[in-house]
C-alpha cells in the first residue's frame, strides 16, 4: 500500500485547528455584555432627559439643553462601542458625568408649590375639621357647568354626620379610549346628599392635562371634594366623556375609614404640596392605597396602571354589586344617556342611578 501523501493529506493537528474555533477571552465577553446592558440604559436616560427638559423649559432653551444631553449620551455610546484613544475616552466620560450631574441637580431643584396662578376649578384646597362624628368641609366645589369653558364658580362649606354615611359608588370616566379612565368615589348619606372625592392635577391657567407630562413633575396634585352635579356632570355632559357608575360593597365602618382617609390625604396635601405622577400617584393608585386600609391583602395588578380596567379589578375582588356578570354591571352603569335626559338636572344623582344594580340590604349589616 502506498503511504498517504503528506502534501495532500492534512495533518490531524492542522485539521483540528481548522474545525475548533477559539473561545473568546473572558474579558472580551464581559465587555460585550456590559455594552449590551449599558446601551438601553443610556438611551432611556437620554430620552427621559430630553422629555423632562421639554416639559419644563421654554422651547428654545429646552431644545438647546436637550441637544446637549443627547450629544453627551451619543459620545458615551460611540466610545462604548467603537473605542478610541485615551483622550476620546476621557472626553466622553467627562461629558457623561457633567450631563448626569447637571440633570440630577436641575431635577432636584423642581419643587411643588401652592403659590401658582391656578385654574378656577382647582384654585382652592379642601379643608376639613373633624369633631367626633361631625365633619365640616370648607371649599367643597359645586360649580354650575354650561360647557367645559363656561361655568359659574361656587365653593361651599358643608357639614356631614358620619353616622349617616351609608353608601359609596365607584365612578369611571373615559376620555381617551378603553384603557385609561379617571377614577372617582362618591359617598352617599342617608339624608340623600352625596360627596365625591377626586385626586386630580392642579392645573395652572391656560395649562392642559398631559398624561406624558405627568411623569415629569409637570403638575401638582390636588384632592377635590365636590357635588355630583359638578364633578360627575361636567364629565358626562360638558366634556362628553363616557362615564360609568358602580355600587361598591362596604360596611359602614369601612366607609367611614375610607372617607376619613381621603380627608387625611387632603390635609397632607394642604400641609405639603406634592407632584401628581401618572404612574405612582394618581386618581387610581390613591384609591388602591386607601382601600388597603380596610383590605390589606389587596394584590397589585396591571389594572392599577391601565386604569380603564380598574372596575374589573374591583369586580374580581368582590367589591361591586353581587349577582351580575361584569358586562351587565358595565352596561347598566353607563350614565351618559340618563345624564342627558330632560329634567335630569333637577335630581342628577337619582337620574344617573336609575337601573344601576344596587347592594342588597343584608350587605350593609
Amino acid at each position: 500500500m502506498r503511504p498517504d501523501n503528506p502534501y495532500t493529506t492534512p495533518h490531524p493537528s492542522r485539521a483540528l485547528h481548522k474545525t475548533v474555533r477559539p473561545i473568546p477571552a473572558r474579558p472580551a465577553l464581559a465587555r460585550r455584555i456590559a455594552r449590551a446592558g449599558a446601551t438601553p440604559i443610556i438611551a432611556i436616560a437620554m430620552a427621559w432627559s430630553v422629555l423632562a427638559l421639554w416639559f419644563h423649559l421654554p422651547r428654545l432653551p429646552a431644545l438647546a439643553a436637550g441637544a446637549a444631553c443627547a450629544l453627551a449620551g451619543m459620545a458615551v455610546l460611540v466610545v462604548l462601542w467603537r473605542g478610541g484613544g485615551t483622550c476620546r475616552k476621557a472626553g466622553a466620560a467627562v461629558a457623561g458625568v457633567v450631563a448626569v450631574v447637571a440633570m440630577a441637580a436641575w431635577w432636584q431643584s423642581l419643587a411643588p408649590s401652592h403659590g401658582r396662578d391656578w385654574a378656577d376649578d382647582v384654585a382652592r384646597l379642601l379643608d376639613a375639621d373633624v369633631r367626633g362624628d361631625v365633619v365640616t368641609l370648607r371649599n367643597v366645589r359645586n360649580f354650575d357647568w354650561e360647557s367645559e369653558t363656561r361655568y359659574t364658580p361656587r365653593w361651599e362649606t358643608r357639614q356631614y354626620d358620619l353616622r349617616q354615611l351609608a353608601t359609596a359608588d365607584l365612578v369611571m370616566s373615559y376620555w381617551m379610549g378603553p384603557h385609561i379612565a379617571h377614577t372617582l368615589v362618591s359617598f352617599g348619606f342617608t339624608d340623600g346628599r352625596r360627596l365625591v372625592f377626586s385626586l386630580e392635577i392642579r392645573k395652572e391657567r391656560q395649562e392642559t392635562f398631559s398624561a406624558l407630562g405627568g411623569f415629569f413633575r409637570s403638575f401638582e396634585a390636588v384632592l377635590i371634594a365636590a357635588d355630583e352635579h359638578d364633578i360627575v356632570r361636567t364629565r358626562s355632559n360638558a366634556r362628553g366623556e363616557q362615564v360609568y357608575l358602580y355600587r361598591l360593597r362596604a360596611t359602614p365602618a369601612q366607609l367611614r375609614t375610607v372617607f376619613l382617609a381621603y380627608l387625611a390625604e387632603a390635609a397632607r396635601l394642604q400641609r405639603a404640596p406634592a407632584f401628581y405622577n401618572t404612574l405612582t400617584s394618581n386618581c387610581t393608585t390613591i384609591l388602591y392605597d386607601l382601600a388597603r386600609q380596610v383590605a390589606p391583602d389587596l394584590p397589585l395588578d396591571y389594572r392599577l396602571l391601565a386604569s380603564g380596567h380598574f372596575a374589573e379589578y374591583a369586580y374580581d375582588h368582590g367589591a361591586l354589586a353581587p349577582g351580575y356578570p361584569f358586562g351587565e354591571l358595565q352596561r347598566r352603569g353607563h350614565i351618559n344617556g340618563r345624564a342627558h335626559q330632560p329634567g335630569a338636572d333637577a335630581d342628577f344623582s337619582r337620574a344617573i342611578r336609575a337601573g344601576v344594580p344596587g347592594i342588597p340590604a343584608r350587605e350593609w349589616r
